[in-house]
């Protein structure tokens, strides 16, 4: 049984998204789905061809986007994986809102 301040906890989740992940509007999908969520957080290509970022906020609409992460994407994304880490609960806000990093 989780109570409701076990739900409205706020988390903090860094991600790497690895397949075809570039040139396919993915952060721009991300960032939509994040700011849906009312997540709060970044979203940025890497010179290896992968997409990183951090996203916060309460505990289920961070699951819910790390399970769209994993599984749905952008349209034209091919996810082969997708690696969490440094998931930790936070007391407060660390960004203003969703941005995509160049």
């Amino acid at each position: 049984m989780s109570n409701d301040s076990d739900k409205q906890g706020l988390v903090s989740v860094d991600y790497e998204v690895f397949g075809k992940v570039q040139g396919v509007y993915f952060r721009k999908h991300t960032q939509r789905k994040a700011a849906g969520l009312g997540l709060k957080g970044w979203v940025k290509n890497t010179a290896q061809g992968t997409v990183v970022g951090q996203l916060q906020g309460p505990k289920n609409a961070a699951r819910e986007m790390k399970t769209w992460l994993r599984e749905v994407g952008s349209p034209k994304s091919k996810i082969e994986k997708v690696a969490f880490k440094n998931e930790c609960p936070i007391a407060t806000y660390t960004f203003k809102n969703f941005e995509i990093r160049r």
